[in-house]
């Protein structure tokens, strides 16, 4: 409701702000009514007209109308009507449009100006102490209303202002929320794909060595690879639920952690690979990111073991935890065969590794070991 109230409020506003012109006058034409039939103006009737229509311009040039209505007051007062009251409503409508549209230097000799009039008229006219004063609170709250419409307007506005700059805040937040999560779930897509895609290759190889031999494993190799391949659609279809509106229960899957390194080992060595894994110490209390990223550490590493290492390679996993922090050593013997020199920066999955490590101020180190093969070493903080 308050919304709704809000809207027509703001409509009300812009309407008036494009008509400006028609309703100032419309406003002066009232004022004029009310005053001619206070007054009953009958003689000195152009001055009247001319003195009302001064306020069609009282937004656009307030100071100069002021001081033209308050001018030609002092005119008709000294000249065609002394005792005449109209010409007050009149230098009160253009004081308080003058306090509502301009800042306090415009004001103050405005209210001395009045004042000195009100003050001569006392003095020549006869005006009585009773009128002076009265004059003198309709001068004072004609300023006042105008100042506090005036500095109202200007904390709405500036209200509005900082509400604009915190919804732009939000959607950037929103965009910049965004963004890391399409990045979260690209490295997500990268390991399992990557993985598993190494896995079943290897797989496939060794049936196709084994099927002249042993059909049988030869038959094994192809069980392994189908379940792995839904394993990764399974993992697949997880990730890319995230990314559909509406799909809450993919957030809700569980991930990988520590608990399911030893499934991992399995998989691993069920796709050709001798593979060894150590650990060392208690781990501590661990939150599911930081399961999630050793075991994602961990995985990448075995992948680039079954897609680069040797045909007869063998591995070793090594985990230790120790000082609130994690070590994760991954290292191979290249099967006999020197690996390739590389970069640590090439790559997305070298890349989502060091990103993953640095999200818990971790250093990752890749190098190549002095006969074959390649040493990965990880140093992760967990507390």
């Amino acid at each position: 409701m308050a919304t709704f109230v809000g809207a027509k409020a703001d409509a009300i506003r812009a309407a008036v702000c494009r008509h400006e012109r028609g309703v100032d006058a419309l406003w002066a034409a009232l004022v004029a009514v009310v005053d001619g039939l206070a007054a009953g103006v009958v003689a000195g009737w152009p001055q009247f007209v001319v003195l009302h229509a001064l306020l069609v311009w009282r937004r656009r040039a307030p100071v100069t109308v002021f001081w033209a209505a308050l001018a030609s007051a002092v005119l008709i007062w000294a000249v065609a009507a002394p005792g005449v009251v109209y010409p007050v409503v009149v230098v009160l409508v253009a004081l308080y449009t003058l306090a509502r549209h301009r800042p306090w230097h415009h004001l103050w000799p405005a209210a001395v100006g009045v004042e000195g009039v009100w003050v001569t008229a006392l003095a020549v006219n006869g005006v009585t102490w009773e009128e002076f004063a009265a004059l003198t609170a309709f001068l004072a709250a004609g300023g006042l209303l105008g100042v506090t419409v005036r500095l109202r307007q200007a904390h709405v506005t500036q209200l509005r202002e900082r509400a604009r700059q915190l919804e732009r805040e939000r959607d950037q937040q929103v965009r910049m929320a965004a963004s890391a999560e399409r990045v979260r779930i690209a490295r997500e897509m990268h390991d399992v794909v990557a993985h598993n895609l190494a896995v079943m290759v290897a797989l496939a190889d060794g049936g196709a060595l084994a099927a002249p031999a042993s059909p049988q494993r030869a038959a094994e190799a192809l069980s392994a690879i189908a379940a792995t391949g839904r394993r990764s659609l399974g993992e697949m279809h997880r990730l890319l639920g995230v990314l559909r509106d509406g799909e809450v229960t993919a957030e809700l899957s569980p991930q990988p952690d520590l608990d399911q390194l030893d499934t991992l080992v399995e998989q691993v060595r069920a796709a050709g690979l001798p593979l060894t894994l150590t650990r060392e110490g208690d781990p501590p209390e661990l939150g599911e990111g930081a399961g999630l990223t050793i075991y994602r550490i961990v995985q990448e590493g075995l992948t680039n073991i079954l897609k680069h290492a040797g045909p007869r390679a063998t591995a070793r996993v090594r985990l230790r935890f120790a000082s609130g922090g994690a070590d994760i050593e991954i290292t191979d013997d290249g099967g006999g065969r020197r690996a390739a020199p590389a970069l640590p920066g090439r790559g997305h999955g070298l890349s989502g590794m060091a990103e993953r490590a640095a999200a818990y101020h971790g250093q990752v180190d890749f190098r190549p070991l002095a006969e074959a093969g390649w040493r990965v070493h990880v140093r992760l903080r967990l507390t």
